[in-house]
């Protein structure tokens, strides 16, 4: 019998955060996940967050410190919008919330790339990324010799 492998693909993100709390708040609000499930216990705080039921990220209160770029690990984390149009909803949301963004606005992966999105940090300093495959023609790359994600 022959096994078949299938291709993998990212399943959920977990990742530690210094205050489940003020995580929380930002990952529902600001970003729209639900809430599937928490614990609650004092040395055993997580929660886990998705979307239409399905399980995307969960945060675990065990950090610290804040994120840390030089250390190895998660550079950043990447999620994909539907259309340049919700980037630019969420950019206004975030915009609305406080958020620090690293770029100005919708910004292209490359010079010259169809692709981009809005680059930004989540309470603890982790870097996070929305972004869309196509209909970003036209906008700004921030840096000509490097992926835009990179290193902001």
């Amino acid at each position: 019998m022959t096994t078949v492998i299938s291709k993998l693909r990212t399943g959920h993100v977990g990742l530690n955060v210094t205050d489940l709390e003020r995580s929380l708040a930002f990952y529902r609000d600001a970003l729209g996940f639900e809430v599937l499930g928490e614990g609650k216990e004092e040395d055993r705080r997580f929660a886990f967050l998705g979307q239409d039921g399905e399980l995307v990220l969960t945060l675990w209160q065990q950090a610290t410190g804040a994120y840390v770029p030089a250390s190895a690990g998660l550079h950043h984390l990447a999620l994909s919008a539907g259309a340049v149009e919700e980037v630019r909803a969420y950019e206004a949301r975030l915009r609305d919330l406080g958020v620090e963004f690293a770029y100005e606005g919708v910004v292209a992966h490359g010079e010259g790339a169809a692709s981009g999105g809005i680059f930004f940090h989540d309470p603890d300093g982790t870097r996070l990324e929305i972004s869309v495959p196509t209909g970003v023609e036209g906008a700004p790359a921030p840096t000509e010799s490097a992926p835009t994600c990179g290193f902001f």
